[in-house]
C-alpha cells in the first residue's frame, strides 16, 4: 500500500497592503499636524548654581522692590528708558544687557523691561541672580 503524504501547505499572510496603509495614515498625520510656536524671546539664563559669571560694564539695569529703574547709574523713568538705551547702544559693539531685578518687583515690569530691550535689537539679555551660598 502506498500512501503519498500531503504536502503541509505553508500559510503566508501578505501584510503588503498593511504596510502601505501605515505609511499613508503616518504621511497623512505629519501633513495635517500644525505645531504651536508660543511667542516670546528667547533667554540665556545663568543657573544659581554654577560658577559661571557673566561681566557686562556697559549696559546694567536695576529694578528695585519699589520700581525705580537705575540705567548704568542712571535714575531713569520706565517711560523714558527706550530712549535712553537706545542712546547707550550706538558706542558699544557687545548688545548684552544685565537684567537685575529685585524679586518683589511685579511680573509685568519685567516683561515691560524686555520687550525694550527686544525691540532695540539686543542680542542677549542676562538675568542677575545672587548666588547660593555653600
Amino acid at each position: 500500500m502506498e500512501f503519498n503524504p500531503k504536502k503541509k501547505r505553508r500559510v503566508l499572510i501578505n501584510i503588503t497592503s498593511l504596510i502601505d496603509v501605515m505609511f499613508l495614515l503616518l504621511i497623512f498625520f505629519m501633513v495635517t499636524s500644525t505645531f504651536l510656536d508660543q511667542p516670546g524671546m528667547k533667554l540665556e539664563l545663568p543657573s544659581a548654581e554654577s560658577a559661571e559669571v557673566a561681566r557686562v560694564e556697559k549696559l546694567v539695569l536695576y529694578i528695585s522692590s519699589d520700581d525705580e529703574v537705575v540705567f548704568n547709574d542712571q535714575p531713569v523713568a520706565l517711560d523714558d528708558l527706550e530712549e535712553t538705551m537706545l542712546a547707550a547702544l550706538s558706542d558699544i559693539e557687545d548688545r548684552t544687557l544685565v537684567l537685575n531685578a529685585d524679586k518683589a518687583v511685579q511680573h509685568g515690569t519685567v516683561i515691560r523691561v524686555m520687550d525694550i530691550a527686544k525691540k532695540l535689537g539686543l542680542e542677549r539679555l542676562v538675568i542677575g541672580i545672587k548666588m547660593k551660598e555653600d
